[in-house]
């Protein structure tokens, strides 16, 4: 397979490939159609790029980019942290002192002309060995376009011997360090892939949901005022003499709340949920967050702003959040109120194929630890349901033994179910409870692919802390190297898709924590849903072999063929 960097000049409208064997630079729209043409040859090509946003212009043309190392994820992946700008990459691999590289010029009141240690001229290299630091921002690039290619073809190419660097250290860590690489650089691009498609919105049926939490739409700000008024009378009147409470002042509520004879410590939803049944005002002050979160959050002004023309609500998407590496993303895609779901439907002559992973981090525990035992209870559609029966408790407890065993919790019914747990399954309670001594100490802990979560800053790194300072630490690292792998698994499983479905015509428009929606014309539902569960199948297999039990750990999801986001099964 061969290996070419791509590199873009942005403002300029530019780009260049680089490798030992082809070399190109022209605009944009010519670029493409190279880009287009070598994938199209018998020799397999994986692209190199500093960032997967790199790519955008070309992707917004339609080139179908197949393959991809992204050096700022593989970075993240193997350094930790969020920081994977091209410099922080260059001398990552370089093995530089990030704090002595030249800066670039910002064009600001505390820009006071310390750009870089005088490279050479057309060098993109300074002679302490950093990027020159207006190539960093791009603007040495772009200042020599398009009389000059050079500095574009360097920059490419700097980026080549990152990737090379990168290749060689995570080859030396193992084979699944180098699979984990290429599924979080795919998950890059489907994010570049779902910024541009965006999510397809019934902006009828969206206004109608929002109209009955919020409100009509009001013009004036005295009209909204005067509609937030009413949406708080059907809470405050239900408590006589407290017509004037503030319903955004915790304090308020609560002396409300206990002139109804309820006293609580705070006003959060998982607190008042236990006192539905003792008046009316508590279900009313819960129906009343849900509208005022629709009402200041997802309203008429996010409706407006962020759904576009083509009725399709796009946001910033990202690959890793700089922690575990779950991916996020912004305007309501990773976060939009179930009762608005209705309001994402899927285009018309298509169809959703919409699915969920089940049980995904107990499972993702089983791989992880090689526990036989616990590997062998995945096997079940209800893996809670063997662990249950060995354990000679209910369902019910056996599931709360997992999820305390995962997330630190000791007290109560939990701890009890939790010493039964590590009677049954020491193999991967152990590793929990090791990798939990590890976060408390502030270091540094890993995923099953490899990703650095560090659980302390670097000054604080071995250095004691106060007790509470230290369970808490411990009780992320644990949970961190459970959920990062469940996204690691997560992402490679996506990237089968994107890749697997590509020939139906289908496009993945959301990626929510575990779950995936694909959009996909509806003649192609049925095969989609086919390939989506033989992909999960596929890149789970691909994910254990280098561990001896690809077959030892089943993996779930629920999948099903919908036109509302809606009509999934919770």
């Amino acid at each position: 397979m061969r290996t070419v960097a791509v590199a873009t000049s942005i403002p300029e409208g530019y780009a260049s490939l680089w490798s030992p064997e082809h070399v190109a630079v022209g605009t944009t729209a010519e670029i493409a159609a190279a880009v287009g043409d070598l994938q199209r040859s018998s020799d397999p090509v994986r692209w190199v790029v500093w960032s997967a946003a790199d790519l955008a212009a070309l992707t917004a043309l339609g080139v179908p980019v197949a393959r991809l190392w992204d050096c700022a994820e593989v970075h993240r992946l193997v350094r930790g942290g969020w920081r994977a700008g091209p410099q922080d990459i260059w001398c990552a691999v370089q093995g530089l002192d990030q704090s002595r590289a030249p800066v670039g010029p910002r064009d600001d009141l505390f820009d006071f002309g310390d750009v870089d240690d005088s490279p050479a001229a057309g060098s993109l290299i300074t002679p302490a060995g950093y990027l020159r630091g207006d190539a960093v921002t791009g603007r040495w690039q772009a200042a020599a376009l398009p009389d000059d290619p050079m500095p574009l073809q360097e920059w490419a190419r700097a980026a080549y011997l990152c990737a090379e660097r990168q290749r060689e250290v995570l080859e030396r860590t193992g084979p699944r360090a180098v699979a984990t690489a290429l599924s979080e650089s795919a998950a890059a691009l489907l994010c570049v892939e779902l910024e541009q498609a965006g999510l397809p919105i019934d902006r009828d049926a969206m206004g109608a949901l929002i109209s009955a939490s919020a409100g009509p739409r009001q013009e004036s700000f005295e009209a909204q005022l005067a509609q937030r008024g009413v949406r708080d009378d059907r809470v405050r009147t239900l408590v006589p003499g407290h017509e004037h409470t503030d319903l955004r002042n915790p304090a308020q509520v609560k002396e409300m709340l206990l002139a109804a004879g309820i006293d609580v410590p705070n006003t959060r939803k998982w607190t008042l949920e236990a006192f539905r049944e003792a008046h009316p005002v508590v279900p009313a002050l819960l129906s009343w967050r849900a509208d005022e979160r629709i009402a200041t959050t997802y309203g008429w002004r996010w409706l407006d702003t962020h759904v576009g023309s083509d009725d399709r609500l796009r946001g910033r998407w990202t690959a890793s959040d700089g922690a575990a590496g779950r991916m996020t993303a912004e305007n309501g895609l990773h976060n939009l109120p179930a009762q608005l779901r209705s309001g994402v439907r899927a285009a018309p002559g298509h169809r959703f194929v919409r699915a969920d992973l089940g049980q995904i981090e107990p499972r993702v525990l089983a791989a992880v630890s090689g526990d036989a035992a616990f590997m062998a209870a995945t096997q079940a559609d209800d893996l809670y349901a063997p662990v249950a029966a060995r354990l000679g408790v209910e369902r019910a407890v056996a599931k709360v033994a997992v999820l305390a065993a995962m997330y630190g919790q000791r007290s109560g019914a939990a701890g009890e179910a939790l010493s039964g747990l590590q009677r049954a399954y020491p193999v991967a309670v152990r590793l929990l409870e090791e990798t939990a001594e590890q976060g408390s100490r502030g270091a540094t802990v890993h995923t099953f692919g490899g990703r650095a979560v560090h659980t302390a800053p670097p000054h604080e790194r071995g250095q004691p802390v106060a007790p509470p300072v230290a369970a808490a630490r411990g009780r992320f690292a644990r949970n961190a190297i459970i959920q990062g792998t469940a996204a690691e698994l997560f992402k490679a499983w996506a990237a089968t898709i994107r890749a697997t479905t590509r020939d139906l015509g289908a496009q993945i428009v959301l990626c929510l924590h575990d779950e995936v929606l694909v959009h996909v014309p509806e003649q192609h539902a049925a095969e989609c849903a086919h390939r989506v569960e033989q992909a999960l199948s596929d890149a789970a297999r691909r994910w254990l072999s280098a561990d001896g039990r690809a077959d030892a750990v089943r993996f779930v999801a629920d999948v099903s063929v919908i036109e509302r986001w809606s009509e999934a099964k919770d």
